[in-house]
């Protein structure tokens, strides 16, 4: 017999069958749909029984926060399969994916040329623990490509692009305070995590227990666009500001572009207080332009940090930039930083395979034609069933809030309905298609992408806007 239960938070209908529940890895028959209206429904018995069996294996039954999908309700679906611009997960549904890994795969999942080239090199061994060409291949593309970039150093994660980068510029300048933004999401290390954005957003969270206060005593924050803010920062700490760092666009926030003047404007005042201006570029570097947000928008930071689209969807990261800095890096320079599998031969390889891949000719015309049609259907749709409804692109980069807005910060983007956001998330994934799921969190599209995946978007949003 099913029993009905609600998503709290969310208002969907779980129908969750008690029969043939005989242990703590027994079946759970779990259907989701919006409403009886609703032709569409989820059925998650497989997702709900290995999600179940993982909370009692890893904190929370995931290892990234936001997969867990506490911000929409409900229990994370667990995934089988990726390709090209869908995912199917362990029950057998198929959705048109705009997470993308939350943002790699701007070729598509599972690219049958990467994953040729990842066959050969893997013949070869899958981690020297040594120097390897594809290194070579790979950073000369890397600095060729972005603006700001003349050296390179290869790391594992985004997270520890910015840890490098970060003791980096303290180590060239002297100094040690920095200022960040508040919603800008840097990684894991103490120093970011204050007023941060992603999974810290998503969850609501305070900043982390377990940062002792000397770690970030000397992490200054602003609200994105705000100049008056940052002017404030460098006259109350003149001489002792080591660098501004921030996501040029945020994303771990929701999409929140800056304004036309913002960030001419941090060029401009770190040059004249001889600070270092910092570009994170995990999520926007390759994505909204092959030389990344910097290209696009033609300012030039001292360093930049890279990843994610550069391992092809392989763990990877980077940072770089103007060669007397990066020369402090060791064994170059006194600046002491490792990694044991940095520069792998697989990731090198995913990565120059997509790089030659983004960098053909229409690439992001393409990107910026379907994330245009999409962010405006949805934005159009949601408008004409009455709700407030906010959205834009860049590129393949969009992201739209439950608010009237503008959103130019995080305190704007928490103005949105998150109740709504939950509503409208668990419609559209019974629709078959998987959002991010956060209202504070950015979305992707790729090539693999078709007008017909855009179209069956636009059109199960207006269906689940009228419905709730």
């Amino acid at each position: 017999m099913a029993a009905a239960t609600a998503i709290s938070g969310v208002g969907l209908t779980l129908g969750i069958s008690t029969s043939t529940v005989r242990s703590r890895t027994s079946l759970v028959t779990m259907a989701v749909s919006l409403d009886e209206k609703t032709n569409k429904s989820l059925t998650l018995t497989k997702s709900q029984e290995a999600f179940t069996a993982a909370k009692e294996l890893m904190p929370g039954g995931v290892n990234s926060p936001v997969r867990a999908f506490k911000s929409v309700g409900g229990q994370p679906i667990v995934i089988d399969s990726v390709k090209g611009s869908r995912m199917t997960d362990i029950d057998g549904n198929e959705y048109i994916d705009y997470v993308g890994s939350w943002g790699p795969a701007i070729i598509g999942h599972a690219d049958d040329q990467v994953l040729a080239a990842l066959s050969e090199t893997m013949k070869k061994g899958t981690s020297f623990g040594a120097p390897c060409l594809l290194e070579n291949s790979l950073a000369k593309m890397v600095i060729s490509a972005v603006p700001s970039i003349e050296m390179v150093r290869f790391v594992n994660s985004g997270t520890e692009a910015c840890m490098g980068v970060l003791r980096l510029a303290r180590a060239y300048t002297g100094n040690e305070k920095i200022i960040k933004f508040e919603g800008c999401y840097h990684g894991h290390a103490d120093p970011f995590l204050v007023k941060a954005g992603s999974g810290v957003a998503t969850l609501g969270l305070p900043d982390s227990p377990g940062v002792p206060k000397g770690a970030t005593y000397e992490t200054l924050t602003a609200p994105f666009n705000d100049l008056s803010a940052v002017e404030k920062l460098f006259e109350d700490n003149k001489g002792e500001i080591a660098a501004v760092m921030l996501e040029p666009v945020v994303g771990n926030s929701g999409f929140i572009p800056p304004k036309s003047d913002f960030l001419s404007f941090l060029r401009k005042i770190t040059k004249e207080n001889n600070s270092l201006l910092i570009f994170d570029e995990v999520m926007t570097g390759f994505r909204l332009a092959y030389g990344g947000a910097q290209e696009y928008f033609g300012i030039t930071p001292d360093l930049t940090t890279l990843g994610k689209i550069i391992g092809g969807g392989l763990p990877v990261g980077a940072y770089g930039g103007r060669r007397d800095i990066m020369e402090m890096v060791a064994p170059a320079g006194p600046m002491y930083q490792a990694g044991t599998l940095s520069g792998n031969p697989l990731a090198m390889t995913a990565g120059i395979q997509t790089l030659k891949r983004i960098k053909e000719a229409g690439t992001y015309e393409y990107l910026d034609k379907i994330t245009g049609e999409l962010v405006r259907g949805i934005v159009e749709a949601g408008k004409k069933a009455g709700h407030a409804i906010c959205g834009g692109h860049i590129s393949g980069m969009f992201g739209f809030f439950f608010t009237e807005g503008p959103v130019y910060n995080f305190a704007d983007a928490k103005k949105s309905d998150t109740a709504k956001f939950a509503k409208f998330y668990w419609g559209m994934l019974a629709q078959g298609v998987y959002l991010a799921p956060s209202q504070f969190e950015a979305g992707f599209t790729s090539l693999a992408h078709s007008p017909d995946d855009i179209e069956k978007t636009i059109a199960a949003a207006e269906k689940v806007f009228r419905e709730i």
